[in-house]
């Protein structure tokens, strides 16, 4: 799973920012893959927003924007557990949507917004419309990941 993307090198020791990052996969200690090369995470500094990392093996400012661009991906048997009630993008993107027997759509990213996080729904594949469902409980009735399916409340969203 992705944990972000090398973003402009920070200082001459070889960190980096990181941008569109997920924090809970960049702890110290965690093993990223740099395309196909695997590296630990050794340092974190800066803020959930916008964190710079230092990766075991990139020792300098050229070494960091060799990298940059590429995403860091971390396994999933490597990350975090979650809490009840929280779940990885990746377990949710190609969920079913259903309001109760009927089906809505399919799930095509989570995205993460200033107010909170929202499922993308793809209603149709023709038009490439789009339903953003807000992860909120009033919005989303059940998530099952084993079922593949998201039981949503069509009457709240249109409310």
């Amino acid at each position: 799973m992705s944990a972000g993307r090398v973003g402009r090198p920070h200082g001459l020791d070889g960190s980096f920012y990181v941008t569109g990052a997920r924090p809970r996969l960049l702890a110290v200690g965690t093993v990223v893959a740099l395309g196909e090369k695997a590296s630990e995470i050794v340092r974190r500094r800066g803020t959930d927003r916008r964190p710079i990392v230092h990766v075991q093996g990139i020792e300098d400012r050229g070494g960091a924007e060799a990298v940059r661009g590429l995403e860091l991906m971390v396994k999933a048997a490597d990350a975090p557990a979650l809490g009840e009630g929280e779940w990885w993008a990746n377990e949710l993107e190609g969920c079913e949507v259903f309001d109760g027997a009927r089906r809505v759509g399919v799930v095509s990213k989570l995205l993460e917004l200033p107010s909170c996080e929202v499922l993308q729904v793809t209603v149709s594949e023709q038009t490439a419309e789009d339903l953003l469902v807000p992860m909120v409980r009033d919005a989303v009735r059940s998530i099952d990941i084993a079922a593949r399916r998201i039981d949503i409340d069509m009457n709240f969203l249109a409310g």
